[in-house]
């Protein structure tokens, strides 16, 4: 029994363990009550963690509710102008608006467009300054698949036809072309351009 209260106890056996039965009584409740417990290391990254709670605890602390209130509305503000500058809703996934972007635009519908340029800008080889407007065809014709385009794909995948340069899928193109164009060049020499830009459109 006192072996055992002698290997547990934080202190050396000594003399003066020969008292009197009451202080012995009191002296092993109080150094039964007193065992250390068993060894435990915490983390280094628990510590760090420990240590950077009480430093932003203490930060916090030391501002009042106003100067609290002013920092929450600034960073509110901040949030807001970045919003309407185009920022992305979730920041920490930039790039999942710019894929649904992408989605949108592989699924929009073929259309008929118009952008203004300069006839020099045509790449038909005319100089001139004079701006025109030009209207071309734009969109996808996933829903204009057919029977044949199937069936054309199906056999370039088995190989059926190899040399051809054929499109296994409907594009879109124009349907139609718009009245014929005319301009000056930069040598004042008068030109007509045909089939220049698009009327209608369609998936073919």
């Amino acid at each position: 029994m006192f072996s055992g209260s002698r290997e547990f106890s934080p202190l050396p056996s000594s003399p003066s363990s020969s008292r009197d039965s009451s202080s012995s009584s009191s002296s092993s409740s109080s150094s039964s009550s007193s065992l250390p417990a068993a060894p435990r290391r915490s983390p280094r990254a628990l510590r760090r963690h420990g240590s950077l709670l009480a430093q932003y605890s203490a930060l916090l602390e030391s501002y009042t509710e106003g100067e609290i209130r002013q920092l929450i509305s600034a960073l509110v503000e901040r949030y807001r102008q970045a919003m309407n500058s185009g920022g992305h809703e979730l920041p920490l996934f930039p790039r999942a608006g710019s894929r649904r972007k992408r989605a949108r635009a592989r699924h929009k519908p073929c259309e008929l467009r118009e952008l203004e340029v300069s006839v020099s800008e045509l790449g038909l080889g005319y100089e001139s300054d004079e701006t025109v407007l030009f209207r071309y065809c734009s969109g996808t014709c996933e829903a204009a698949v057919r029977s044949y385009d199937l069936s054309l794909k199906s056999m370039r995948s088995r190989r059926k036809i190899r040399k051809e340069k054929i499109r296994a899928r409907p594009c879109c193109r124009p349907l139609a072309y718009d009245d014929d164009v005319s301009f000056l060049d930069a040598y004042n020499r008068y030109y007509t351009v045909n089939e220049l830009s698009a009327k209608e459109c369609g998936c073919v």
